[in-house]
């Protein structure tokens, strides 16, 4: 088992402290509503933190293992993993494109949303609990 496996059981279990485990400390988290990523454990555990109150009935639907370049050009192992969830009330669909660095552990992670007002959904809500947990400014 990888940590891409071991993220996505851990997500599925519910537990998203042991899904953050599998980051590495200079983890780079991009959105798909925010142009820099988030960097660093601190911040991106943060996030999840936000993603385990907001995400309903959160569910992967798919795992497509593969190779790929990081955003930095590197080669390495990638997962997609396909997901299905509920935000306030509004079905969201997409990806989590999963980097994993020579010593197996997510180095990067990439979600991509659709549709658009899914996405417009998501982002609120995020916003919402990062301003609300102090992470980032109102």
């Amino acid at each position: 088992m990888n940590a891409a496996d071991r993220f996505r059981a851990a997500i599925e279990a519910g537990d998203f402290d042991a899904a953050v485990n599998e980051f590495t400390d200079d983890i780079r988290f991009f959105s798909p509503v925010k142009f820099t990523p988030f960097e660093g454990i601190d911040t991106v555990r943060a996030l999840f933190r936000v993603l385990q109150r907001t995400f309903e009935e959160f569910r992967y639907v798919g795992d497509f293992p593969g190779r790929g370049r990081t955003p930095a050009g590197d080669e390495t192992e990638a997962h997609v993993l396909h997901f299905r969830t509920v935000v306030n009330g509004k079905q969201v669909e997409g990806i989590d494109l999963i980097h994993l660095d020579a010593e197996d552990r997510i180095s990067t992670f990439t979600v991509m949303i659709r549709p658009m007002s899914s996405l417009q959904v998501v982002s609120e809500a995020i916003h919402a609990g990062l301003v609300a947990d102090g992470v980032v400014p109102g």
